[in-house]
């Protein structure tokens, strides 16, 4: 398994748990996150979606899972099935991931990504 599978399995389950400690070591400081509705997120508005509980994930099932790397950059897309709640209002439905890691200071961290709800 390679650092990048690695760390997007812990990405994986910071998300599933919340884990604001951990997406803080993953998520680069000058993180842009486009969402499936088009705004354009922060890494600080992400770890307060989770420490406030405005956002829970209680499912997160990837699949199709391409890694693709360019030395000191990886581009990764996947597909996840995700549950959980926005505004605890619930959610369930399919979407694809892109993330780009780059190393910097020997870590890797994701500097930006975007998601799309797709078709079932």
């Amino acid at each position: 398994m390679s650092i990048i599978e690695t760390l997007e399995d812990d990405l994986r389950q910071a998300m599933l748990t919340s884990d604001v400690a951990v997406l803080d070591e993953l998520i680069a400081d000058d993180l842009v996150f486009t969402m499936h509705t088009g705004s354009i997120i922060s890494k600080q508005d992400d770890l307060e979606a989770h420490r406030s509980g405005i956002v829970k994930f209680t499912k997160v099932e990837i699949s199709d899972r391409q890694i693709h790397d360019y030395s000191d950059c990886v581009v990764v897309t996947l597909k996840a099935e995700a549950a959980g709640t926005v505004n605890h209002e619930p959610f369930s439905a399919p979407y694809r991931f892109t993330r780009v890691w780059v190393q910097r200071q020997n870590r890797w961290q994701i500097v930006a990504g975007h998601v799309s709800q797709v078709a079932l």
